[in-house]
């Protein structure tokens, strides 16, 4: 039987109804322990904790991002998604120690796993990480922007939209528009707008609020891009698209869609 197991449900249980964190650092502790199973609840047991902004702090608070960062490299698919998990919460209150940690890095060779829920939780956490201004700037450095380029024709409707996201939240700096551009990513987008308006009919309803946040972070993205002269020349041709999209679209995605005309329009 794995070590650990009682101990953190106990723990758990203590940490979530007292609202005291003391038991962060001894939960973590089993993040080494060598069954599997005791890894997996100490993980399950800190991704509950991260939901709060007061747990995300502790767990920040505690020293835990470094750690965190290096088990996405060694540990088990399952505690892989968790500790994404966990990372997007802590993130949500500091990113200076994901970064420090390597964290993008670590996140963008996770781009390419075998699993559309690690690829689409890794695109998320650089969302996430990118935030900040030295989020972006390493985003640029470390090449993740090609690879999101590419997960903008995943299989997964999930990936897709999530990769969207990050590549919006990279190009807000003039440095993140160009080397997107560079990698292809107008084409690829105008390609992802097309490709779901022309699916949609083919969707069942669980999968239409999944095409609605694609749609949205993908016209997102292309405002950002748009914002650049060689961007909004490459986009003048969706306009008509957008069009469309604006007049069938609820009132958060005739907005954003009148945003990205008004952009790509915009004579200087």
């Amino acid at each position: 039987k794995a070590s650990g197991g009682p101990m953190i449900n106990e723990a758990v249980v203590s940490t979530q109804s007292t609202g005291e964190f003391e038991l962060i650092e001894p939960i973590a502790s089993l993040f080494d322990d060598k069954h599997d199973e005791a890894r997996l609840m100490a993980q399950r047991a800190i991704e509950s904790v991260s939901h709060t902004v007061t747990g995300a702090r502790g767990i920040v608070k505690a020293n835990l991002i470094a750690k965190l960062v290096e088990k996405l490299k060694t540990e088990t698919d399952e505690i892989k998604e968790l500790v994404l998990d966990t990372m997007h919460y802590c993130m949500k209150v500091d990113t200076e120690q994901a970064l420090t940690a390597g964290a993008m890095e670590v996140f963008t060779s996770l781009l390419t796993h075998g699993t559309w829920e690690i690829r689409g939780k890794a695109a998320r956490d650089i969302m996430d990480i990118s935030f900040p201004l030295a989020g972006k700037r390493r985003a640029v450095k470390c090449g993740c922007i090609p690879v999101l380029v590419k997960l903008l024709a995943d299989p997964n409707f999930n990936v897709r939209s999530q990769a969207a996201g990050a590549l919006m939240s990279i190009a807000i700096t003039t440095e993140g528009k160009k080397a997107s551009i560079g990698e292809g990513a107008v084409e690829a987008l105008i390609t992802l707008l097309r490709m779901d308006e022309g699916s949609e009919v083919k969707l069942n309803v669980i999968k239409v609020n999944t095409l609605a946040s694609v749609r949205l972070l993908t016209v997102k993205a292309i405002t950002m891009l748009a914002e650049h002269p060689e961007g909004r020349e490459k986009l003048s041709e969706i306009v008509p698209l957008l069009e469309q999209i604006k007049a069938s679209g609820g009132p958060m995605m005739n907005k954003v869609a009148t945003t990205a005309i008004n952009v790509i329009t915009w004579k200087p």
